[in-house]
């Protein structure tokens, strides 16, 4: 079973966001392991804190080195991403030389009340993430419309349809892991 480090983009406590990352670990159980990294006490990316790292920083970079994927789980702030993920990645990919971004399989989803979901966020972050060098699923894409009712208070998707399509994405990123996991044993094995 792959790990999966999951990146939620909204610190608020009854976040949709966690809510659907939660719903999205239930219905991978068996399959993909998700440990949501905790982003409340990363600082502002300041260069000048690497002389002494804030504690944050280097528990996150170590959730991202334990992973076998990272998962973004992104709201959609003014047609963008919301700045907690974008300090988070900044802080990944240093210090210089210690991208833990690198090479790292990685899927992009994102919920929202409204009707086209995060998908300007998402096009945004796809941008990015690709940038710092990780390996990006980018397909199938998942703009999840979040309804009263559809996740339940046990984080179980209600709408037997939304769980099916959400099962099938689920099936793409742990087949996306492994390809990407077989391969770089291919590699190292005929180094």
């Amino acid at each position: 079973m792959y790990k999966v480090a999951v990146f939620v983009g909204s610190l608020r406590k009854d976040s949709i966001n966690a809510r659907f990352a939660r719903a999205l670990g239930k219905l991978a159980r068996g399959r993909l392991d998700f440990h949501l990294v905790d982003l409340s006490d990363l600082p502002v990316y300041n260069e000048d804190l690497w002389e002494s790292p804030p504690a944050g920083v280097l528990r996150m970079k170590d959730d991202i080195a334990a992973a076998d994927a990272v998962l973004f789980v992104t709201p959609e702030y003014n047609r963008s991403i919301p700045p907690v993920i974008k300090n988070a990645i900044d802080w990944g990919t240093r210090p210089w030389g210690q991208n833990s971004w690198t090479d790292k399989p990685a899927a992009i989803v994102g919920a929202s009340p409204g009707a086209v979901g995060t998908a300007a966020a998402q096009g945004h972050l796809r941008d990015i993430v690709t940038v710092v060098g990780t390996a990006l699923l980018v397909q199938p894409e998942v703009y999840f419309v979040m309804k009263p009712g559809l996740i339940d208070d046990d984080d179980a998707v209600t709408d037997e349809g939304t769980a099916e399509f959400l099962d099938g994405w689920i099936t793409a990123f742990e087949h996306w892991i492994g390809r990407l996991a077989s391969g770089a044993s291919d590699r190292s094995a005929a180094a």
